[in-house]
């Protein structure tokens, strides 16, 4: 089994302070909250969710938060896993390793992007490294947290953008002892992943990602129905449901005021997002159970990241290479529910490889959280056709 080859990995704990937990929850006691939105459907439904996170659906949260949300128990899982934290290219991270005891296993790093965190991927990491299907293959997998999110350092000066995330990952994985892995990544951690596959092809065996992204100027001519559907609906929702990222691409400064001052605040600027990007009819918690969403905002409370998070949209907001291309083995899966799908055709401009292309029958944009057992299974097999492609 590889070992880590440099001294500079480090164990790593992190334990909130008793006082900081007291305060979450007095300044939860505190909150000052608006008047209820003036849209009042009768019944569920996303509708419900016209104006944002509905009154009466943030005031449930925010009490179970303060009165019967653990934080100590999502402490005691990252830890079951295996948490440290090293330093590359001048730039604490952090990050979840959990070494398979099997013999064959490959190296893979997951990714997650925003607003998620290593949060994502706490409940699958073990069925990835020690599947209890013996057939199944097995990772050692590895889970950093991005610059600026959660136990990572927070750069102090631009220039952290997607493209040198993607080395400082080659170098983490190159120090863990792992020359050559998978990756895996959704979000901004399928940009990275992306990136990952066409600038590191000497040491990315393949990717996996649920985010795929053609070059520019690509036309709908040639395009199924289907696929020309796809195309209308993320048109849509960058022209129409997109105001959360011009604010953190153009202003994420002014945001994360309210972000890191305001639990309430970071509540429902996150929730929404769940809600908006799960397959669900109505709340996330249709899909996503509750403590899971409040691991990861508290996460982001405690760890005060809500504005050095939100400035990977300013170092990096459209800003994937037009001439990017991946010629390592990669399969590409499109959840029916995410809120951004790439056609097949615009897709095999940018990945030359495509060796496996899943389209599940359910999940978002978390598919992890929302459907766990669906998204291992997807990137199992994903993963092992990467591995059964010729070289």
């Amino acid at each position: 089994m590889p070992r880590p080859t440099s001294d500079d990995v480090q164990a790593f704990e992190a334990r909130a302070t008793d006082a900081d937990l007291d305060d979450l929850r007095a300044r939860l006691a505190a909150a000052r909250l608006p008047e209820a939105e003036t849209v009042h459907p009768a019944a569920p439904g996303p509708r419900r969710w016209a104006q944002g996170v509905p009154l009466a659906d943030l005031v449930d949260v925010v009490n179970h938060w303060r009165t019967g949300y653990d934080w100590r128990s999502f402490e005691e899982r990252l830890d079951r896993i295996g948490q440290f934290r090293t330093t590359v290219d001048g730039l604490g991270i952090h990050f979840l390793h959990r070494r398979s005891t099997r013999a064959d296993a490959t190296p893979l790093v997951l990714t997650h992007g925003w607003p998620g965190s290593v949060a994502e991927f706490t409940d699958v990491v073990d069925e990835l490294a020690n599947p209890k299907d013996l057939d199944a293959p097995a990772f050692h997998v590895v889970v950093p947290s991005l610059p600026g999110f959660g136990h990572s350092d927070k750069p102090a000066a631009t220039g952290w953008g997607t493209e040198r995330i993607a080395a400082a990952w080659v170098e983490l994985m190159g120090r863990l002892g792992y020359a050559r892995f998978l990756a895996h990544g959704g979000d901004w951690g399928g940009n990275i992943t992306t990136v990952l596959g066409g600038r590191f092809p000497a040491h990315v065996l393949g990717i996996h990602t649920t985010f795929a992204e053609g070059p520019p100027g690509l036309t709908t001519d040639g395009l199924t129905a289907d696929e020309r559907g796809w195309a209308e609906e993320t048109h849509h929702f960058w022209r129409h449901r997109a105001a959360y990222a011009k604010q953190q691409a153009t202003r994420p400064q002014t945001i994360g005021y309210s972000l890191v001052d305001s639990p309430v605040g970071l509540l429902a600027w996150i929730l929404d997002k769940f809600a908006e990007w799960s397959d669900t009819e109505d709340s996330p918690f249709e899909k996503i159970p509750m403590d899971r969403v409040l691991d990861d905002v508290t996460l982001y409370w405690l760890t005060r990241s809500g504005a050095s998070a939100a400035r990977i949209y300013y170092e990096s907001h459209n800003s994937l290479d037009p001439g990017l291309r991946v010629d390592v083995p990669s399969a590409i899966t499109m959840y029916p529910r995410d809120v951004e799908k790439c056609p097949r055709p615009w897709a095999r401009e940018r990945y030359r490889r495509i060796v496996r292309w899943g389209t599940p029958e359910a999940g978002g944009h978390f598919p992890s959280l929302e459907v766990p057992e669906l998204f291992v299974k997807d990137l199992r097999e994903g993963l092992a056709a990467v591995l059964a492609a010729p070289r």
